[in-house]
């Protein structure tokens, strides 16, 4: 493995071309609520900065304080360093009830000097199990990176640093659920999941580097609908609306796309055979 991520690390001059990073300041206390964690959550450095912890005794987690349907948010996240095993960080939108939708985010902890694996995730009216899984061409633990969703009612596309790595499009024309009814808020938690995060639940947290902590800057909004009262704050008329109802992934991101799936996923559910011994799911045969 090592040898692997050395050769494509070779790669990042070629990717560090692809984008440029704008830093927005959010402020976390008027932006999101602390849920849990009994003061394992902090919001420092005047409300730009928060940081979640982990215990041998409980993780922590947030969620906003608006409900969204459609748009683009961003977040920049530097994660757990050193051992890292068994952790999970997990960010993600998600609505409520047993027919939820949610878009995930989760970033699976590792042993010093192994790569992190970053989880995604869509789930459709309950449904989920459209996971692919990647590796990242940079170390996600020295500094922040910006982590990306855009949401319309045509696709969802994962984007790193501005840079794509997964585009879910609608296909309910031939009957797969997307999720569009549904608005969702903001989570995010650090919590313990030794039985399955790292190889498979093959290595356990070791608790003697706790506490664990991952930190949080730069949230934007900016660009998304905010939902209140059963009404959204962008109007179906205006151009910034029809905007993101219709952004597709251009020419250069597709090409950004293709590299980072060529490189970087290992993982993609859409080619576990074994998975679905009845047949793929119908958007991995129509994709």
């Amino acid at each position: 493995m090592a040898s692997t991520i050395s050769s494509r690390l070779l790669l990042i001059p070629l990717l560090a071309s692809f984008y440029v990073v704008v830093c927005v300041a959010g402020n976390f206390n008027q932006d999101f609520q602390i849920t849990w964690g009994d003061g394992r959550a902090k919001i420092l450095n005047n409300d730009n900065l928060l940081t979640l912890s982990l215990d041998k005794a409980s993780g922590s987690g947030f969620q906003s304080n608006n409900e969204y349907l459609f748009g683009k948010i961003d977040m920049q996240l530097k994660l757990v360093p050193g051992n890292s095993a068994g952790t999970v960080t997990a960010y993600y939108l998600s609505s409520k009830g047993s027919t939820w939708d949610e878009i995930d985010f989760e970033f699976l902890g590792n042993l010093s000097g192994d790569p992190y694996i970053l989880h995604t995730n869509v789930f459709s009216q309950g449904k989920g199990n459209r996971e692919q899984q990647f590796y990242l061409w940079f170390d996600p633990t020295a500094d922040f990176h910006t982590y990306s969703i855009l949401w319309n009612s045509q696709r969802i596309v994962f984007s790193v640093d501005g840079t794509p790595i997964r585009e879910f499009k609608n296909m309910e024309s031939i009957g797969v659920p997307f999720p569009k009814n549904q608005p969702m808020r903001i989570y995010s938690s650090l919590w313990n999941a030794d039985n399955w995060a790292t190889r498979g639940g093959l290595i356990k947290t070791d608790w003697s580097k706790a506490p664990f902590t991952s930190s949080y800057r730069n949230f934007n909004d900016d660009n998304a609908c905010v939902w209140n009262g059963g009404k959204s704050s962008c109007k179906s008329n205006s151009p910034s609306s029809a905007s993101w109802q219709s952004q597709e992934v251009d020419s250069t991101g597709q090409q950004r796309l293709r590299w980072v799936q060529k490189n970087y996923m290992i993982y993609n559910y859409c080619a576990d055979k074994n998975r679905f011994p009845q047949g793929l799911p119908l958007e991995c045969t129509h994709s």
